[in-house]
């Protein structure tokens, strides 16, 4: 009779892992809580799980989406004389999306008729020009542009900050703000531009603010208040910084690195001292 003697190294039976098991560890499960950020998404075996997989390919073709939208210029312009604004509509030297895209210096420079209509509206006295651009996201400008200028107008009417004509700018790059408040004398621009798409949000709009614009200003010489869409810095939160800025750019007469947003601390502060 054949006798088997059990050894105490063998190891009992297992079943095969759980392949289609996609819940993340606990901590990781809380962070996804606090960001809108691509974190424990959970596995299916050496892939992403077809949930995680199918929101990534809709996130990404919103993104692209919004580079293509078309920009509602005239529904801009319309809006902004709705709010008591003069407008006027110009170009940049891109002739067209694709142009826009594969040439950015295009994007940074008026085309020769912007730059004679706008040599006709020089208002030396105005302080701010407000300019819309579509930028990377036109989806982003026609979302959210007019809502947030509509926010800000009050706060600078509090200061006495004068508006002059405002500018719809279609194919543009951040410098172009530098020419146009040139051309029209202002002193300082606050420029509405969309913001590169990105995986969490293809709507975000980007509102840069340059004191003394001039033809050549570096990015150190503007603030930059971003992140403005509905998952993001709301209008009401957007508008504060921006009319923070924009009075003490004008009375310290500078912006960017030199200019630091104050705003939050500030109103802390007052708050406090009113309770």
């Amino acid at each position: 009779m054949r006798r088997t003697i059990p050894c105490g190294c063998a190891r009992p039976p297992s079943l095969p892992s759980d392949l289609t098991k996609t819940e993340a560890p606990a901590p990781l499960e809380r962070l996804r809580e606090y960001t809108p950020a691509r974190v424990a998404l959970g596995r299916a075996g050496a892939s992403l799980p077809t949930k995680a997989l199918l929101e990534f390919t809709l996130d990404h073709a919103r993104a692209r989406d919004a580079v293509h939208a078309a920009f509602d210029a005239e529904g801009l312009l319309q809006g902004l004389a709705a709010l008591g604004l003069e407008a006027e509509r110009v170009s940049s030297l891109a002739p067209g999306r694709k142009d826009y895209l594969a040439r950015p210096d295009l994007g940074r420079k008026l085309d020769a008729d912007s730059q004679q209509r706008l040599a006709g509206r020089r208002d030396g006295a105005q302080a701010v020009a407000i300019i819309v651009g579509d930028g990377l996201s036109p989806t982003a400008v026609n979302a959210h542009a007019l809502e947030l200028v509509r926010k800000l107008l009050p706060r600078l009417a509090e200061d006495t900050i004068g508006v002059g004509l405002a500018v719809v700018a279609t194919g543009a790059r951040v410098a172009l703000g530098d020419e146009i408040g040139d051309a029209l004398g202002a002193r300082m621009t606050v420029m509405l531009i969309g913001e590169r798409p990105g995986l969490s949000a293809a709507d975000s709009l980007g509102v840069y603010l340059t004191f003394a614009p001039a033809v050549g200003t570096t990015d150190e010489k503007r603030n930059c208040v971003s992140n403005i869409h509905r998952a993001g810095l709301s209008y009401d939160e957007a508008a504060a910084k921006i009319g923070w800025l924009v009075r003490e750019g004008l009375a310290r007469e500078l912006t960017g690195l030199a200019l630091k947003d104050e705003s939050d601390r500030i109103g802390q502060a007052i708050a406090a001292n009113s309770t």
